[in-house]
This record gives C-alpha cells, sequence and structure tokens, in this order.
C-alpha cells in the first residue's frame, strides 16, 4: 500500500492542476478485463470500512476510518470529480458485479509535487492481495493520468513497507530520491514517466 503523506490526505490542495479535466462521476469506467475502476461511491463505505484492516490503517489511512469520516470524505471525493478538482479517488473492484477490493488516488497537486506530477496511492483488502490486482490498478491509473494531462506518476512509499515498493517496481516505476514529510516521515519515491508509458 502506498499512501499519499498524511498533511497532502488531511489538507487537500484545491487548486486545479494543469490539463486536469471535469469528468462527472458516472462517466469515468476504466477496465482491463480484470479489474474495473470506477469512482468511490457512498455505497462503498460499508465494504470499505468492513475490508480496513491495520495494514490499511498503518500504510494508507493514517488513522481507523469511522462511518462519519469515511462518508465525509467520499463525499468529497465526489466533489472533487465534479467540480475538476485535484483528486480522483476510485474504488478497485472485480467481478461483474463489481464487489468492492480496495481503493486508488491520483492527486494532480500536492507538496514536494512538480507541475505535471502526479501522485497515486493505493490500497487493497486484505483477501485480495498477492493476486497483482494492485499493480493492475496502478497500471490503469497510470494510464488515465496520462490521458488528463499528467507527465510524471509518483508512488511515494515508506521504507519499511516493501510490499508497496514491489507494486511500483512491477508496474514499472524507477526508484528516485527519498523526501520527508513535514512530520518527518521519510517516503522512498518511484517515478514513470507517463509520456514513454503511453508509447
Amino acid at each position: 500500500m502506498a499512501r499519499t503523506p498524511r498533511d497532502v490526505a488531511q489538507n487537500p490542495v484545491v487548486r486545479h492542476g494543469p490539463g486536469v479535466k471535469n469528468h462527472r462521476m458516472h462517466e469515468v469506467k476504466l477496465s482491463d478485463g480484470t479489474i474495473t475502476l470506477s469512482p468511490l461511491r457512498l455505497d462503498d463505505v460499508e465494504a470499505h470500512l468492513a475490508g480496513e484492516d491495520e495494514l490499511l490503517v498503518r500504510w494508507l489511512n493514517g488513522g481507523p476510518g469511522t462511518r462519519a469520516g469515511i462518508e465525509a470524505y467520499f463525499r468529497h471525493c465526489r466533489e472533487q470529480w465534479d467540480t475538476a478538482g485535484p483528486l480522483r479517488a476510485f474504488g478497485i473492484r472485480m467481478g461483474a458485479d463489481e464487489v468492492l477490493v480496495g481503493t486508488i488516488d491520483l492527486r494532480f497537486a500536492g507538496e514536494g509535487l512538480a507541475p505535471g506530477q502526479v501522485n497515486v496511492a493505493y490500497g487493497l483488502y486484505p483477501s485480495w492481495r498477492g493476486r497483482g490486482l494492485a499493480t493492475r490498478a496502478v497500471l490503469l491509473a497510470s494510464q488515465y493520468a496520462a490521458g488528463e494531462g499528467g507527465a510524471e506518476a509518483v508512488i511515494q512509499v515508506e521504507p519499511e513497507n516493501p510490499a508497496s515498493a514491489a507494486v511500483a517496481q512491477r508496474a514499472g516505476f524507477t526508484p528516485c530520491k527519498p523526501t520527508h514529510s513535514t512530520d518527518d516521515t521519510r517516503f522512498d519515491w518511484y517515478i514513470l514517466d507517463l509520456h514513454a508509458a503511453a508509447r
């Protein structure tokens, strides 16, 4: 699981990123034939709360979720889609009934990101890990980011989270400079040139 540093996740930047287009939630659905990415919605709250475990809390969320908190966040995600804000939050879904198996989000602006860089943060629920689904989700989300004007996708991983680093490398990201957040958490950066990946 890779995550957005806590200060960015809790205080999203509200300015529009370059090239970020407005898409209504119901218009966006990405699939590779195995998984589907579509915007998070309020009826995902129950599945998300049921799927949250210690690893998601530690590496992605920064704290355990509550129903009220998750509902507020999912409403914020919808608002971001509807207003062309810098956040694009997707549910990772499986099967014809599109069971929610995790989440992935893109941030087209945020602390430490250069213009054109897009932060990618993802996490799967426990019973869905180890099947290559996170790598598939990262590849689909990166294709979407390229189509929305992103130049580089960035995955930030804490050094103690080798499973997430392995996802980044399987998806073709290259290790880059480590950085430190405002709370001094170290993040190893992995970068993918979206223009090269689109060729």
